[in-house]
């Protein structure tokens, strides 16, 4: 038998819906609305970059257009329906999915501690007692309340002293939690005291939480491969994803289609029966143009977003100068289910204003009075989102594709 096929058009428009982009802004990013949000993305990655704004908040606000950074502080910082723990990177998670992180903290701890013993040596070992009885002790602490010393010798962003190596050896395998940030520095505390009890005391058996793990990644992905099921979440082994969708095709909850990519040829994928008969009413992508943080989710799996969108991208941010083509660090632009172009934007918090300095419409993409009416709304949102006034352009912002 024939797999059925499901063309590009349709593949976009039911990735784009799985990721909240499918549909204009939510008119909540606060509270409960908010929560359902991070919910329904499963994670939303945490990095210190803040060019424009950060990538949590960027993610967050490109769903929802009233939201606010403290939205989310208060989400994860007091009510505690959110955690900071780690999936490819550090990441807002919803405490529900605790118990599985448990699993998640076993297994990455064996393989950290070889990888750190080659990167920063063994003395953050000898230093793991002596900071989890601080913490226990004193409360929450900060890497900059432990400091003995520093590197003789900085050679770079990674230059941790053995204490600041300890706290986040000892927050990846789930024993601290972070309580809050300052600025952007960590707060460490007891995971125990940071973790309501309902989710830190609970347990589940690791063949269950590798099938919830895949089972939810299928609930966010829509459509997609063994790998990338076992890749969401930087938790299952590709052994473990590629014998769970056979058991689920096994069982008729899972059925393999062909996936028309940009470029005409076809990919074997996977979804769920249920999802295959209702994508004929599925609504068209609303038109909305957006700018995204580099890690939004949709673009986190580069190599999908080239396949599906035509869209090759890498931030550009770590090009050495001579080889760069666009600006020190671009945002991905995309209009209703096309991505049409990278910008090179970032605010003058100073000055109080955004400076665009370089706008690259992606092949075949027009620049019309419309597009180029929708870029300026687009801006000006981010002006007010980023405490900025208003938008400063740079002679020639408007560049060849």
């Amino acid at each position: 038998m024939s797999r059925p096929v499901i063309d590009n058009p349709t593949a976009r428009a039911l990735f784009l819906h799985r990721h909240g982009l499918g549909t204009p802004r939510a008119a909540e990013g606060r509270g409960r609305a908010l929560r359902d949000l991070v919910t329904r993305l499963g994670f939303v990655q945490v990095d210190s970059v803040n060019t424009l704004a950060r990538a949590h908040d960027m993610i967050l606000y490109a769903r929802a257009r009233d939201y606010r950074p403290e939205s989310l502080r208060r989400l994860n910082d007091r009510t505690r329906e959110t955690f900071e723990g780690w999936t490819h990177d550090a990441s807002v998670i919803p405490t529900p999915f605790f118990p599985v992180w448990r699993h998640k903290f076993r297994r990455d701890g064996a393989r950290i501690e070889e990888r750190w013993h080659k990167w920063q040596g063994s003395e953050y070992r000898d230093e793991l007692d002596r900071v989890l009885a601080h913490v226990a002790e004193r409360g929450t602490c900060r890497s900059s309340d432990l400091i003995a010393e520093r590197p003789e010798k900085a050679t770079g962003w990674w230059d941790w002293h053995p204490s600041k190596t300890a706290l986040e050896y000892l927050w990846r395998t789930g024993r601290l939690a972070v309580t809050k940030r300052t600025g952007f520095e960590k707060h460490y505390d007891l995971a125990e005291r940071v973790i309501p009890a309902e989710h830190h005391d609970a347990e589940i058996p690791e063949a269950e939480a590798i099938d919830w793990a895949c089972n939810a990644a299928m609930d966010r992905l829509g459509i997609a491969t063994p790998g990338e099921i076992a890749a969401f979440w930087g938790f299952v082994t590709p052994v473990e994803g590629r014998d769970w969708a056979a058991r689920e095709r096994a069982a008729g909850r899972l059925v393999e289609v062909a996936v028309e990519l940009v470029d005409g040829s076809r990919r074997p994928m996977l979804i769920r029966p249920g999802d295959l008969d209702t994508l004929p009413g599925l609504p068209p992508v609303a038109p909305r143009l957006r700018v995204l943080s580099p890690f939004d989710p949709a673009l986190r799996d580069r190599k999908r977003a080239e396949r599906l969108f035509g869209f090759e991208y890498r931030i550009e941010i770590y090009v050495p100068e001579p080889k760069r083509r666009y600006g020190y660090y671009v945002f991905p632009v995309i209009e209703g289910a096309r991505m049409i172009g990278r910008i090179d934007v970032s605010a003058d918090r100073a000055a109080g204003r955004l400076a665009l300095r370089g706008f690259w419409p992606e092949p075949g993409v027009a620049m019309g009075r419309g597009r180029l009416s929708r870029l300026d709304a687009e801006l000006d949102r981010l002006a007010r989102f980023a405490g900025c006034e208003g938008v400063d352009r740079a002679p020639g912002w408007l560049r060849e594709s």
